[in-house]
């Protein structure tokens, strides 16, 4: 009986322990005020220097519009500057494609890149990549990606301890039914890419995050069509993936973004809903969760939590002073900016 009981202690006490994750709001805020175009979707942010970040995002007057580009807009002293656009998908004089889903990365040494996507729709589109060395005052040309590579889709890479780097990626087939995730690989200078395929079986999925555990364990967690988070583990620093199996987070086909804090936790920023008759449905709440494993999640903080409207395609990064940075888009007419502090 005395072993029971310490048993059951134990197990209290590791309930308690990982439901007692909080946050509290630093911040919450619009990136502009008049919007610069009037619609705006899937942003993404990185921190260029102490204090100082950059959120870029594709804007036009619609999503796959021929107008739309990339745009960007930088936070100095918890100030956000007038946005511009810095990429478009002119092609020639007469030839024009819309831009999609940026996505901003600093590597180790310094080196800021922005991938993103040029084409008539996510099954045709192309990767493409600019880069700054001095946190975005001059970028390079763009430059398209080998053919078969397309870049982070819409997360983060993530930059192993040789240098190494790698990218949570994924394909849509024409006839739009088959989604697939892949990881990219480049060495530290976002050059020399490979393919990493992994077997997702009877699943349809895109856009995954990466996450960091001790020794060489990663976690993809990816949107999909099964009304749940979808999971793959790696024990080989993403050489090699496991069978894709559902997680307890509700996934109601909209994106997420996920990631590891310096303490080892894991925050991941979510739709906490179903999937419903149109695709839109379900993006009307949006959660942030914390685990210490990876497989049990506890909700610490809801964003949004409407009757209607779109509060969806966020981005999640820890900045230098230990804060939680997100963005997402709120309602395709803005980018809403959230600091919080998870522990």
């Amino acid at each position: 009986m005395k072993f029971i009981a310490i048993f059951l202690l134990f197990i209290s006490f590791n309930i308690f322990a990982q439901s007692a994750f909080k946050a509290e709001l630093i911040k919450s805020e619009f990136v502009f005020d008049i919007p610069p175009t009037p619609a705006c979707h899937a942003s993404t942010i990185v921190e260029l220097s102490n204090n100082t970040f950059m959120a870029s995002w594709f804007g036009g007057k619609y999503e796959s519009s021929p107008d739309v580009g990339i745009w960007i807009a930088i936070n100095e002293k918890g100030q956000w500057k007038q946005p511009k656009m810095l990429v478009d998908g002119v092609v020639n004089d007469t030839l024009r494609f819309p831009c999609w889903n940026p996505v901003l990365f600093k590597t180790k040494a310094g080196k800021l890149l922005l991938f993103y996507k040029v084409g008539k729709n996510p099954r045709e589109w192309w990767g493409m990549k600019i880069s700054s060395d001095d946190d975005g005052k001059h970028w390079s040309k763009p430059e398209k990606l080998p053919n078969g590579i397309l870049g982070p889709i819409k997360n983060k890479p993530f930059q192993l301890a040789n240098g190494e780097i790698l990218y949570p990626s994924s394909t849509e087939s024409l006839d739009e039914k088959v989604w697939n995730i892949h990881l990219e690989k480049s060495d530290k200078n976002a050059s020399k890419f490979q393919k990493i395929n992994i077997d997702c079986d009877t699943f349809g999925v895109i856009q995954p995050s990466i996450l960091q555990y001790s020794g060489k364990r990663l976690q993809l967690l990816c949107r999909s069509r099964q009304n749940a988070v979808v999971q793959t583990w790696s024990e080989d620093n993403g050489k090699t993936w496991s069978p894709l199996s559902l997680t307890t987070i509700p996934n109601p086909n909209s994106g997420t973004d996920a990631t590891t804090l310096k303490n080892g936790l894991q925050v991941l920023v979510y739709n906490p809903l179903k999937k419903g008759a149109n695709w839109f449905n379900g993006r009307y709440k949006l959660n942030v969760a914390v685990s210490k494993n990876g497989t049990d999640w506890h909700d610490v903080y809801t964003l949004e939590d409407q009757k209607e409207g779109e509060f969806s395609y966020p981005a999640i990064i820890q900045s230098s002073d230990g804060l939680i940075h997100i963005t997402y888009t709120a309602n395709r007419k803005n980018i809403k900016h959230i600091v919080l502090k998870v522990q």
